[in-house]
Parts: C-alpha cells; sequence; structure tokens
C-alpha cells in the first residue's frame, strides 16, 4: 500500500502555520511560459517606460539583443508560483528582500519556482498567526536561477476565524 503521506489530501485548504518546519523545501507543482503580452501589459500597467522591455530594435542594440523580461513581472510571477504551497493563508506580505536577479529572463523562457522555509515565530501581537520567514528563487527552462529573494509573511493559524470553511453546502440532493 502506498504511503499515506504522500498522498494527496482529499481536501486541499493550503497550509496554515503549523503546517510548516524549518528546512522545508516546496517546488512549484507547474512551470509557466512568459508570453510578449505578459511581458507588455505588466510594463504597461506599471508605467515603466525603459524601452529594454517594450521596443525591439532598441533592445537589438543592447548586450542582450532582444527585449528582457520586466524583473518586477518576474518577481511577482515566481512569487505567485510559491503560494499554492506557503502563503495561500497568508494574512499580509510583510517583507521582500535580499532580490538578486543573476540571469535575464526573456519571453518565451518557462519558469519555475523554488521556496525553502528558514525561519518561524509566533506573531507577538496577533495570537491567530504566526510569522514565515523563506527564500526562494526562480528556475528557467535551462536550468539557471533567474531570481532569488527572501520572503516574510503573516500566516493564519488553522483555528483562526478568517480561515473557517467557507464552503456552503445543501441540503438539495443531486439531480444527475
Amino acid at each position: 500500500m502506498a504511503d499515506e503521506s504522500a498522498q494527496a489530501p482529499k481536501e486541499w485548504r493550503g497550509r496554515f502555520y503549523e503546517d510548516f518546519d524549518v528546512g522545508d523545501v516546496f517546488k512549484s507543482r507547474l512551470g509557466r511560459t512568459v508570453t510578449e503580452t505578459d511581458n507588455i501589459w505588466f510594463t504597461n500597467l506599471t508605467l515603466n517606460t525603459n524601452q529594454m522591455h517594450f521596443n525591439v530594435p532598441y533592445a537589438e542594440g543592447t548586450r542582450f539583443k532582444q527585449p528582457l523580461v520586466n524583473s518586477a513581472f518576474t518577481l511577482a510571477l515566481v512569487t505567485g508560483m510559491t503560494v499554492p504551497d506557503t502563503s495561500e493563508n497568508a494574512t499580509a506580505n510583510l517583507a521582500w528582500t535580499d532580490i538578486k536577479l543573476p540571469k535575464p529572463v526573456f519571453v518565451g523562457d518557462t519558469l519555475w519556482a523554488e521556496s525553502e522555509i528558514l525561519d518561524l515565530r509566533e506573531s507577538g501581537s496577533k495570537p491567530d498567526v504566526g510569522i514565515v520567514s523563506m527564500r526562494s528563487r526562480g528556475l528557467n527552462q535551462r536550468r539557471e536561477v533567474v531570481i532569488e529573494f527572501k520572503r516574510t509573511f503573516m500566516v493564519y493559524k488553522k483555528d483562526a476565524p478568517e480561515v473557517a470553511n467557507m464552503y456552503p453546502g445543501t441540503d438539495v440532493d443531486w439531480t444527475v
């Protein structure tokens, strides 16, 4: 019989403070290919006027020879890819620090995320939450690290009223 701890849970509500241990490592289940639309929309939404992100002839004249994906998009995407494993039940982000961009990201690159829990502590002011610190990195399809950063967030404990199961249920019988 398969090890039950390796089986997917019947109901997934995300991790709570009690579910973390220092040293836990989480790898994103899905990769995400960055598109030109992602880069252009994000650049426009954030009013970033650096031509490196949207002007092909300009970018061709640089050492990269092509447009770079907006690095703030890379940070947002890799952060988002960590959420299902780490901060789905977070109540607040407290810090992003030590952001490093060792390799560029280009349209067509596919990214994955990996995170390691570095520190856990009880909140001194909010008894229903704990504080989690982790480091994360984004990897591309060439196994290159394209971003690394640390992030700290507040996450609810399992018994916090804010994370009570909100599924409404019904008394109506199935009709199919």
